[in-house]
Order: structure tokens, then sequence, then C-alpha cells
């Protein structure tokens, strides 16, 4: 090898040992790849005297699983993030209105009497659409940007700190766009609002990759324990249990924020103006650093690890030159092992090679959870539809008075009920009885009643086209602008979409948070969130579908899609979940293992 790269030469010695071992240990097919999967170590092994109510394995397998306390910690980050999505929900629901229609006649601040819809710019339904559908990309693209700012730089705390003046800077030039003085100018005001729509998606893209992961770190507990209920009953109080609890509350303040924005600015709207109800949503949202900071040294923090994003890329890559570039490489069991600094002698371990074994275990269960996310898109162009084509279905039914964009808050309303339910009443009764709802199933669940509730939109519009006078032409039809059926049909749509989200939006910011290395964790559920994007940009091919009369078609195509993906989600991911127990007891590891010991050491 004259000439080569001595890291090179001890990669190349490396595999050769490595593939010797594989060979020795497990049995492999004609391509070269194992049967059994090796896995990393857990971080309960060996803990039994530090920790004395650590569960034997035979508890492990035994006792029922419950979940840990919530702290007051946990609830006055939930509050940040109700008065987050209020701020956010309340003004981007009005949106629509505000540059698509003109200001009604005698209006100068876009309020309008009965008959008439809100408005201000006047700028049509493709502008509309255009700019809506931007904020909502930009929105869920920044997530990766903040993610690793905080995950490398800042830390989460301080990063939420920067978001939320970013977002204060974008709320204030909103309620400046929407000035009478403003809105007589046109020009001016779109300028102001396109400016003002950037700068809060900078900060609230920033916000929503950290705010998630900080609430979850304020479980009290990180791993298994054995503990004696007042009954006498012995349970096993299990972090994943309480961290899945956590999430589903945080999901029920977002969905009490959502309503409450949604159902106060369309009404500020209507009567007042849009300078009222951008304004409302900057006065709660200014709560926020003034609850954030009160909480300041309640709050469990995790400091920035520095470059462990790079470091992950680093460990793929090595693994890659092994094992080569093909999907079927990736499946290989010892595909981690190349990057694990315990099969190097002392001698030959480059100098770079700062990170312990267990952060290579670590990569592999997030980058395992990344791969989970990349099929969510499909069920997030069904969540979707409330955002447009189901409202606008709304608007064809008998509303009785009821403003058409209303309907849309059934799904939180319901989400507000259901997930109570689902949190103190479903899943304990499953545990109970001994079944294992994992996360994999969860989402599998969340994809088929996505489809489910499609199903009803394609049943809806089809009663539509049958009984409208204008037959597939309906949200035309002058002579019947809309049928005598109750708007209250579509109810449904709104519950199975809500029943959706529980297990699979809730589930994968559960996922993202168990699954990601501890210094990594807002990367992860950045990606998580960034396929909302995805799926906005997916949804745009599909936009010929979103007119008469392939209305059914849509919503047909869309269930579809939901529930093939659903399928098939579940087949290549059921493996992981006779790993979930294990992935969820890893250890965390040290992106900078030298550097770990030094501070451990100097601790002591």
């Amino acid at each position: 090898m004259s000439g080569s790269d001595p890291t090179e030469a001890s990669f190349e010695a490396l595999s050769h040992r490595l593939d010797e071992n594989s060979r020795a240990k497990n049995g492999k097919d004609d391509d070269g790849f194992v049967f059994e999967e090796k896995r990393a170590p857990s971080q309960t092994t060996g803990d039994d005297e530090e920790y004395p109510d650590a569960p034997t394995e035979e508890e492990k397998m035994t006792l029922r699983r419950v979940a840990g306390p919530i702290n007051i910690a946990s609830f006055l980050i939930g509050f940040i993030e109700l008065a987050e999505r209020f701020s956010y929900y309340g003004s981007t629901q009005v949106f629509t209105n505000f540059i698509q229609q003109p200001l009604p006649e005698g209006s100068t601040t876009g309020s309008s009497h009965a008959g008439q819809t809100s408005g201000a710019l006047g700028m049509g339904q493709q502008a509309s659409t255009g700019l809506t559908t931007f904020n909502q990309f930009w929105v869920y693209t920044m997530p990766l940007f903040g993610a690793y700012i905080a995950d490398t730089y800042l830390g989460r705390f301080n990063t939420i700190a920067w978001a939320i003046l970013i977002c204060l800077i974008g709320h204030v030039l909103l309620v400046v766009s929407a000035l009478p003085s403003v809105i007589a100018h046109p020009n001016s005001a779109i300028g102001v609002f396109a400016v003002a729509i950037i700068i809060m998606g900078v900060g609230t893209g920033f916000f929503k990759s950290n705010i998630s992961p900080l609430i979850a770190e304020q479980v009290a507990s990180h791993r298994l324990y054995v503990k004696t209920l007042k009954s006498g009953e012995r349970v096993l109080v299990d972090p994943a249990a309480t961290t899945a609890r956590m999430y589903n509350w945080f999901y029920l303040l977002i969905n009490v924020g959502a309503l409450a924005g949604q159902l106060g600015m369309v009404y500020a709207e209507k009567r007042v103006g849009f300078w009222l109800a951008f304004t409302l949503p900057t006065v709660v949202f200014a709560l926020t650093p003034i609850v954030l900071f009160l909480g300041k040294n309640k709050y469990n923090r995790t400091p920035p690890a520095g470059s462990s994003l790079g470091k992950a890329f680093r460990i793929l890559n090595i693994n890659f030159k092994r094992a080569g570039f093909s999907p079927k490489a990736w499946k290989r069991s010892d595909f981690w092992e190349a990057a694990l600094p315990s099969q190097f002698a002392t001698a030959e371990k480059p100098a770079w090679m700062t990170w312990d074994d267990t952060f290579v275990w670590e990569v592999r269960r997030g980058f395992k959870a990344c791969q989970v996310f990349l099929w969510l898109p499909l069920y997030w162009l069904c969540y979707n539809q409330i955002n447009n084509n189901l409202t606008s279905q709304a608007a064809v039914l008998n509303t009785h008075g009821l403003p058409n964009d209303v309907l849309a808050n059934l799904d939180p309303f319901a989400l507000i009920i259901l997930i109570p339910i689902f949190d103190l009443g479903v899943y304990p009764a499953l545990r109970r009885a001994g079944i294992n709802f994992s996360p994999v199933k969860k989402m599998f669940a969340g994809f088929i009643f996505a489809s489910l509730s499609m199903v009803c939109a394609t049943a809806v519009q089809a009663h539509i086209y049958a009984t409208s006078a204008c037959g597939t032409h309906a949200a035309t039809c002058d002579a019947m602008p809309f049928i005598p059926t109750n708007v209250w049909i579509q109810t449904p749509s709104y519950v199975l979409l809500a029943l959706s989200e529980i297990f699979a939006s809730i589930t994968s910011l559960e996922y993202a948070y168990t699954k990601a290395p501890k210094s990594m964790r807002s990367m992860v559920m950045a990606v998580g969130l960034f396929m909302t994007a995805i799926s906005a940009a997916l949804g745009e091919a599909f936009l010929a579908l979103s007119a008469d009369p392939l209305l059914t078609v849509n919503y047909a195509v869309f269930a579809g899609l939901s529930f093939v993906g659903g399928v098939v989600f579940f087949i290549v991911f059921r493996p992981l979940d006779r790993e979930e127990s294990h992935l969820n007891e890893l250890a965390a590891g040290a992106a900078d293992a030298t550097r770990a010991r030094l501070q451990h050491e100097k601790g002591a």
C-alpha cells in the first residue's frame, strides 16, 4: 500500500477484521448480509448498585408500565407554546382574506358587515395562495437552521429566547401592514407584510425545532425504575410512557392556543379590522419571554455539544466507505461498526475520532428516526386539506350563517376532548392489558385514520355533486350557491383527522425526541417538521385536482396514498418494534469523549 494514507490503511485493516468477525458470529446469505442484528449496550446494564430501584430483566417483562409525574417546568413551557400557537394560528387564519379580498365598501380597516367578506389588499386568490403556501414552506424549513444553531452553538433555551425576539419584530411589522393608513396603499402594505412573514418564519422555525425537545427534557427520570403504588402494586415507571404523556398534554395546549387564536381573530377581523386581528396575537405572544425567564432556574437545560452534526455525518461517511453506497449496504447489521472507536487499536485510531462507541449507536438510532419521518409527507397531504379544500367544501354546504372557515376549528376542538381520553383512559387500559401500542403502530394507525377521513370527504363531495343543480360544478353554481345539506356532515372528516393527529403527529414528536442523540435532538425534530414543508411542495403537484369536477378524485387519491403509505410504512418499520425498548434504554454517548472524560474528572 505504498503511498496510501495511513488512516485509509487502518480502515482497510479494520474492515478486514470486521468482516472476519461477522462471518464468525453470524450466518450470511450469498450477498454477504447478516441474518442476525447486533445491539448496542443498554444504559441499564450494571446499574443495580447505583440505582437500587432498577428493574430486573424479569420485572421488565412482567410489571405493568406507567407514566411518571409531569413537573411545573413542563407546564410553564407548555404555556409558552400555547401563547406562541395562539399568535401564529390567530395571525395566519386571516392571511387569505387580508391578501385576496378587497376592502369592503365603506371600510378602512378591512372589517365587514353581514353579507360581506372581510378584506384589505384585493390581490386575488392566486396571490393569496402563493403567499400562504410560501409561508408554510418557509416556516417548516427554518427549523433545520434553528436546530443546527441550538445543537451546535447556543443551546435550546438561548435559541428559543432569540426566536421569541425575532418573532416579536415580525408581529409588530404585521400590525404595521394592517394599519388603515398603510392599507390605503396596497403596494406598500404587501411589501411590509412580506417582510413580516419572512421574519416571523425565521423566528417560528427556530422556536418550533427547540420547544418540543426542551419540554421533553423536563422528564424527571430518563431510566426505568420500580415503584410501589398505594394499592401495593409494583409497577415500572417508564420514561418513554412519561414522554408520551408529556407530548399528549403539550399537543393539547397547542390546540387550545390554536382554537382560541383562530376563533377570536376571525371575529376581530370581521367586527373591527385586521389591525386588531394582528395586534391581539402580538400582545399574547409578548407574554412568552416573561414566562420563559420566570422559569429560567426551573428548566433542565442541555448545553450545546459543539459540532455533533458534523461528527454524525463523518460517522456515516466512514461506514459507507467500508460497506459501499448501495441501499443493501445500509441494511447490513455490521454497517455501523466501522466507526466504533473500540474497533481500533490505540495506535491506529485517527486523532479526529473523538467520539465514543455509544455516540455511534445513538447516531444510528437518530438516522433510523429520520427514515421513519420520510413517510410523513403522505400523511400531511391528507391533513393539509383542512387549510384549503375542506374549507371550500363547506362553502357549498348549508352553514346556517356560520363563516365557512370556522368549521376547521372542529379539528382542534376534537383534539382538546380526545387527548385526555387517550392519555387517561385508552393508553393506560392498553398497558394494563399488556398490549404494546408502540410508536410505529401508532403512526400506522395515524395513516389509516387520515385515509378514512379522506374517504368521508370523498363521500360528502360525491353527495354534493349528486345534489347540486349544477352537478359537478357546484362551487360556481349561481342557480344553487349551496345545497340544503347541513355543513355538519363534515364532522366525521375532522374528527377522524383529529384521531390521526393523536397517533401520527404527536407520536412523531415523541419519536423524534426519544430516538435522537442527546446532542442532536433539535436537528432530528427539525427533520420531522421539515416533512410538513415537503408535503406542501408535493401538494402543488395535485393542484389540478383541487377544483370542479375533480374534487372527488382529489380526496380519493389522498385517501389511497395515505392507506398505501401506511401499510408499506408498517411493513418496512415493523422490525423497529422489536428494538423499541432497547433503543429507548440506550445511554447517552459523547461526541467528544476526551472532553467529556476531562470534565468528569474535573468535577470528581
